[in-house]
C-alpha cells in the first residue's frame, strides 16, 4: 500500500458531546454533524481522548511538535495573546522539528487551512515551521465576515501576505480545502512517483463570536469585544457546527471523487474542551479546567484501508498521540534530538481491541491546576485542593476518594511530580487571558 494522505481537522472549542456521535442531541432544523457522524461510523471513534490542553495555544504547540508543550516558552502563555504581534519568543521556535516539516523531509507536500496562533510573523508563522502553503488567520480568534482579530487588526493570510476575503469564514476554509485536494489529485495523477499530501484543516468553530453564515450583519456589533458576551445561544452554536460539518462533507466528496478517499487518514479532534454553549456531557467543566470536561474531546479516525467500520477504542491518548501517528503512518522517523513524547496509535488503528498502558500528564498555571490519568485513575489539583476519581465509575469527577484511598493518592501525586520535575517550570512573566469571570455569567 502506497504512504496515505492525511488530512488533520481540528475543531476549535468543541465540547465532548457536541457530535451526534458522542451522544449530542438533535438542534431544531436536524442532526448537528451528520457527516462526521458517518465518518465516526465508517471509522473509529474512541471515547477517552484527551486534549493536550484545556485551552487553544499550548495544545497546538503540542500537536505541531508531538511533544509536550511545556518543553516551550510560548506555550506557557494560557492562551498566545493578539497583542504579542512583534514577540520574538512567544510563538513556534523556526529551528524545532515539526509534524509537517518532517513530513515534507520524508516527501509530503504540506499546508495549513485555518488557525495557526503559534506566534506572528516576521519571527514565527507556518511558512517558517514545515508547511508549503498557509491560508488563515494568525491569531486565536476573528470575526467570521471581518476576518479582524480582537485588537481590530485585519487577520487573514495567504502565506505571509495580508489577504482580504469576502465571506463566512468557516466556509471559505472549507473551499479551501477542497481546492486543495482538488490541486493533489490533478497532482498525483501527473507524477509518476508518489506524492502524498499532509493538510492541516484547522477550523476556528464553534469559536466565538456567535455567528453563522446568516449573521453577517451582527460582525459591526461585535467588533470591539469578539468574546460576544452578549450574544450567542445553543442554537446559534449548533449552527456553526453544522456549517463546519458540511464543508467536512464537501472535502470528503471530493477524495471520493478523485478515487482518494480509501487510503486517505482523516483524522479529527478538538484544541480543547467546550466553552459557553457547548455540551460536554456527561462531563463537568469546560475550556481552562483540567476537569474531564476541559480536555476530553472527540476522537475521530477514518481511513477505510485500515481502519475497521464501525470501530471503537477506550485507549487513552492526546493530542501529541495524533501526530506521532500521523508520523508512523507515513513512515517518517522523529528527529533524534528531539524525541517525541507522542505516543503511535497506528496498533489502535489496526485493531481497536489493542489497548495499552498510556499515562497522561497536564499542568496548568490557571488556578495552580495540576492532572494525571493513568488507566482507570485520575489525579486532579485545583486552588491547592486534592482529588481522587475512577473515571470510569465517574465521569463527572463528583467522588472524591482521595480520603478512601490515600495511598493511591500519595502514589499518584508522587508520579504527577516526578514527571513535573522533567519539564521546565513555568516562567514568572507567563500569563493567563480569561476572556469573561463570574461578573459576566454564573460558574459552572
Amino acid at each position: 500500500m502506497t504512504r496515505p494522505n492525511i488530512i488533520f481537522i481540528v475543531a476549535d472549542d468543541l465540547g465532548y458531546a457536541d457530535l451526534g456521535c458522542y451522544g449530542g442531541r438533535d438542534a431544531a432544523f436536524g442532526p448537528v454533524s451528520p457527516v462526521l457522524d458517518g465518518l465516526a461510523a465508517n471509522g473509529l471513534k474512541l471515547t477517552q481522548g484527551y486534549s493536550n490542553s484545556p485551552v487553544c495555544s499550548p495544545t497546538r504547540f503540542a500537536m505541531i511538535t508531538a511533544r509536550y508543550q511545556y518543553r516551550l516558552r510560548g506555550a506557557a502563555e494560557e492562551p498566545i495573546r493578539s497583542s504579542s504581534r512583534g514577540s520574538t519568543t512567544l510563538g513556534l521556535p523556526t529551528d524545532h522539528p515539526t509534524l509537517p516539516s518532517l513530513l515534507k523531509a520524508g516527501g509530503y507536500q504540506t499546508a495549513l487551512i485555518g488557525k495557526w496562533h503559534l506566534g506572528y510573523p516576521p519571527h514565527f508563522g507556518p511558512l517558517r515551521s514545515g508547511y508549503d502553503e498557509f491560508f488563515g488567520p494568525m491569531s486565536g480568534g476573528v470575526d467570521y465576515f471581518t476576518h479582524c482579530d480582537s485588537t481590530g487588526q485585519h487577520d487573514l493570510w495567504f502565506g505571509e501576505e495580508d489577504k482580504k476575503e469576502d465571506g463566512y469564514l468557516t466556509d471559505i476554509l472549507s473551499k479551501r480545502a477542497v481546492d486543495y485536494v482538488e490541486r493533489m489529485a490533478v497532482k498525483q495523477k501527473q507524477e509518476k512517483e508518489e506524492a502524498p499530501f499532509f493538510l492541516s484543516l484547522h477550523y476556528t468553530a464553534p469559536h466565538w463570536p456567535w455567528e453563522t453564515r446568516d449573521d453577517a450583519e451582527k460582525a459591526p456589533t461585535v467588533k470591539d469585544n469578539l468574546f460576544d458576551l452578549a450574544g450567542g445561544n445553543i442554537h446559534v452554536y449548533r449552527r456553526m457546527i453544522h456549517h463546519m460539518d458540511e464543508g467536512i462533507g464537501w472535502i470528503m466528496a471530493a477524495l471520493e471523487k478523485h478515487g482518494m478517499a480509501d487510503n486517505t487518514l482523516v483524522v479529527f479532534t478538538s484544541d480543547n474542551g467546550g466553552e459557553r454553549f457547548s455540551d460536554n456531557w456527561p462531563l463537568v467543566g469546560g475550556k481552562m479546567d483540567l476537569t474531564e470536561g476541559g480536555i476530553r474531546v472527540p476522537w475521530i479516525a477514518h481511513w477505510p484501508a485500515v481502519i475497521a467500520k464501525g470501530s471503537e477504542s477506550k485507549q487513552l491518548c492526546m493530542t501529541m498521540d495524533w501526530s506521532a501517528t500521523m508520523l508512523d503512518a507515513a513512515g517518517v522517523k522523529a528527529d533524534a534530538a528531539y524525541p517525541l513524547d507522542g505516543v503511535s496509535l497506528m496498533p489502535v488503528l489496526k485493531d481497536a481491541k489493542h489497548s495499552f498502558r498510556r499515562p497522561l500528564h497536564w499542568r496548568m498555571n490557571h488556578r495552580g491546576q495540576e492532572a494525571m490519568r493513568d488507566g482507570d485513575w485520575k489525579y486532579l489539583k485545583v486552588d491547592g485542593n486534592e482529588y481522587l476519581f475512577n473515571i470510569p465509575a465517574d465521569e463527572r469527577e463528583r467522588a472524591n476518594l482521595g480520603k478512601k484511598e490515600p495511598e493511591r493518592l500519595a502514589a499518584m501525586r508522587k508520579d504527577w511530580a516526578a514527571w513535573n520535575a522533567t519539564m521546565p517550570g513555568i516562567p514568572e512573566d507567563a500569563t493567563v487571558s480569561l476572556g469573561y469571570s463570574v461578573r459576566d455569567m454564573p460558574q459552572r
